[in-house]
C-alpha cells in the first residue's frame, strides 16, 4: 500500500486509508446513504481484511478535516500507466454533520484529481454510478464529467436492477472546466468561514 501518499487541501487532508480505519468505514458503510455503493464487509473484521489486502497500485484515501477528523473516504484504483487512465470510486462522506459548512467533498474530488493528473500523469479518470442515485450523476457532470454511456441492469440494488451511467473526465476538461468550477465552490466556502 502507498502508505506515505498524502494529500493537503485547505479544508481537507486526504490520508491513505489505515487497517484501525475498520471500524470508522465499516459504520459509515452500514449507513442508508451507501446503500448505492457496491456491497462492502459483513463485519469489521472483513473490513480489516479488506484494507491490508488492497494492492499497492491502488490509492484508497480517508477525508480529513483539519482539525484530523475522518468524514470520509475516496478511492483511485484500476490505474493504468501505459494507457495512462484509472477510475475513481468508493466516494463516501461518512459523517455528513461534521462536513456542514465545508466544502469537504468537493475540495476531495479536486485533491484526487490533481494527483491523477498531475502526480500520476494520467489523461482519464473514469467511473461508474448508480442510476437510482440522480445527484451523485448530476454532481458529477457539474463538476466536469462526461456521461459515456450506460451498462444496463448493472447492480441490484434496493430489490431492483439499476444501470450504471458511466461518467469520464479528460484532463483539459479538468483544468478548464472541473478546476475553475470547484475553486469557485471553495472560494464561496471560505468567504463563508471568514
Amino acid at each position: 500500500m502507498n502508505d506515505t501518499v498524502k494529500l493537503e487541501g485547505e479544508f481537507v487532508t486526504l490520508r491513505m486509508m489505515r487497517v484501525d480505519d475498520a471500524a470508522q468505514t465499516f459504520a459509515w458503510r452500514q449507513a442508508d446513504r451507501a446503500r448505492l455503493l457496491n456491497a462492502g464487509a459483513a463485519t469489521v473484521e472483513q473490513q480489516a481484511a479488506w484494507i491490508a489486502s488492497r494492492p499497492g497500485s491502488e490509492y484508497n484515501f480517508i477525508i480529513e478535516l483539519k482539525d484530523g477528523r475522518a468524514i470520509g473516504m475516496l478511492s483511485l484504483v484500476g490505474i493504468n500507466k501505459v494507457n495512462r487512465h484509472a477510475e475513481t470510486g468508493r466516494f463516501l462522506i461518512g459523517d455528513e454533520e461534521a462536513a456542514k459548512g465545508v466544502p469537504a467533498a468537493v475540495e476531495a474530488m479536486k485533491l484526487l484529481y490533481e494527483f491523477a493528473f498531475d502526480q500520476l500523469d494520467l489523461i482519464r479518470l473514469h467511473g461508474t454510478v448508480a442510476s437510482g442515485n440522480p445527484l451523485m450523476v448530476k454532481w458529477q457532470k457539474y463538476l466536469g464529467m462526461k456521461e459515456e454511456g450506460r451498462m444496463r441492469s448493472h447492480y441490484f440494488i434496493d430489490g431492483k436492477w439499476q444501470d450504471a451511467v458511466i461518467l469520464g473526465l479528460l484532463v483539459d476538461e479538468a483544468r478548464s472546466v472541473s478546476y475553475p468550477r470547484m475553486n469557485a465552490l471553495i472560494t464561496a466556502a471560505r468567504r463563508a468561514h471568514a
